[in-house]
This record gives C-alpha cells, sequence and structure tokens, in this order.
C-alpha cells in the first residue's frame, strides 16, 4: 500500500470511527429500559419493546464495527494491513478503502 493511500485511508477510518461514536450515543439512548409506569398501551409497548431489540442488535453491530476499526487504524503501519488471515494474499485495494476493518479477502469471507 502506497503512502498517500495509507494516509487518505486513516482518514477514512477517523471519519468512520466519529460518525459511529456520535451512532452508537442515539442507539445508546434508545436502548433505555422502557418503564412500566409509562402511560402507553399494550400494542405500543409491544411495539417499543420490539423497536427496542431491534435497536439493540443495531448497537452491538455498531459497536464491533467501532472496535474493528479501531483496531485497523492502530495496525494501518503494520506489514500485515491488507493482508487476507485466512489466506494471506493482499487484500485488494478496493475492498479495504470501503472495509477498511476487513481482514478477508472477498473469496476467503464468502465461504
Amino acid at each position: 500500500m502506497k503512502q498517500d493511500e495509507k494516509i487518505y485511508l486513516k482518514n477514512q477510518i477517523k471519519e468512520k470511527i466519529e460518525k459511529l461514536k456520535a451512532e452508537i450515543i442515539v442507539l445508546k439512548d434508545l436502548t433505555q429500559p422502557i418503564s412500566p409506569d409509562c402511560a402507553i398501551g399494550r400494542v405500543s409497548r409491544m411495539d417499543a419493546i420490539n423497536n427496542k431489540s431491534v435497536n439493540e442488535a443495531a448497537l452491538r453491530k455498531k459497536e464491533s464495527q467501532y472496535t474493528a476499526l479501531k483496531n485497523a487504524l492502530k495496525n494501518i503501519d503494520s506489514d500485515d494491513f491488507g493482508k487476507c488471515i485466512k489466506c494471506g494474499k493482499m487484500i485488494p485495494i478496493g475492498r479495504i478503502m470501503i472495509m477498511p476493518e476487513s481482514k478477508k479477502c472477498v473469496n476467503c469471507a464468502n465461504r
């Protein structure tokens, strides 16, 4: 990977991390417990519980992506950065630019 690509990628990762931080804050607020004394109907309460479950799943996914991006940023200067952990081949730069947290090439990720 060329130096200018690394610089660009570092900036992209930092932007994604900041965006994820904001999304995580919103999702944490949306996953707060629903108070039983809140004056909403039974159907509305069931809908709120369902939405809470969906938001909890989204929160877990965002937190996982956040951690992976932080690790990618930490390891970007490593010689192994951009190598598939399964087959050892270099991951195409296009995939790294789109998903810098990728640890596998497309072929290995689909297996």
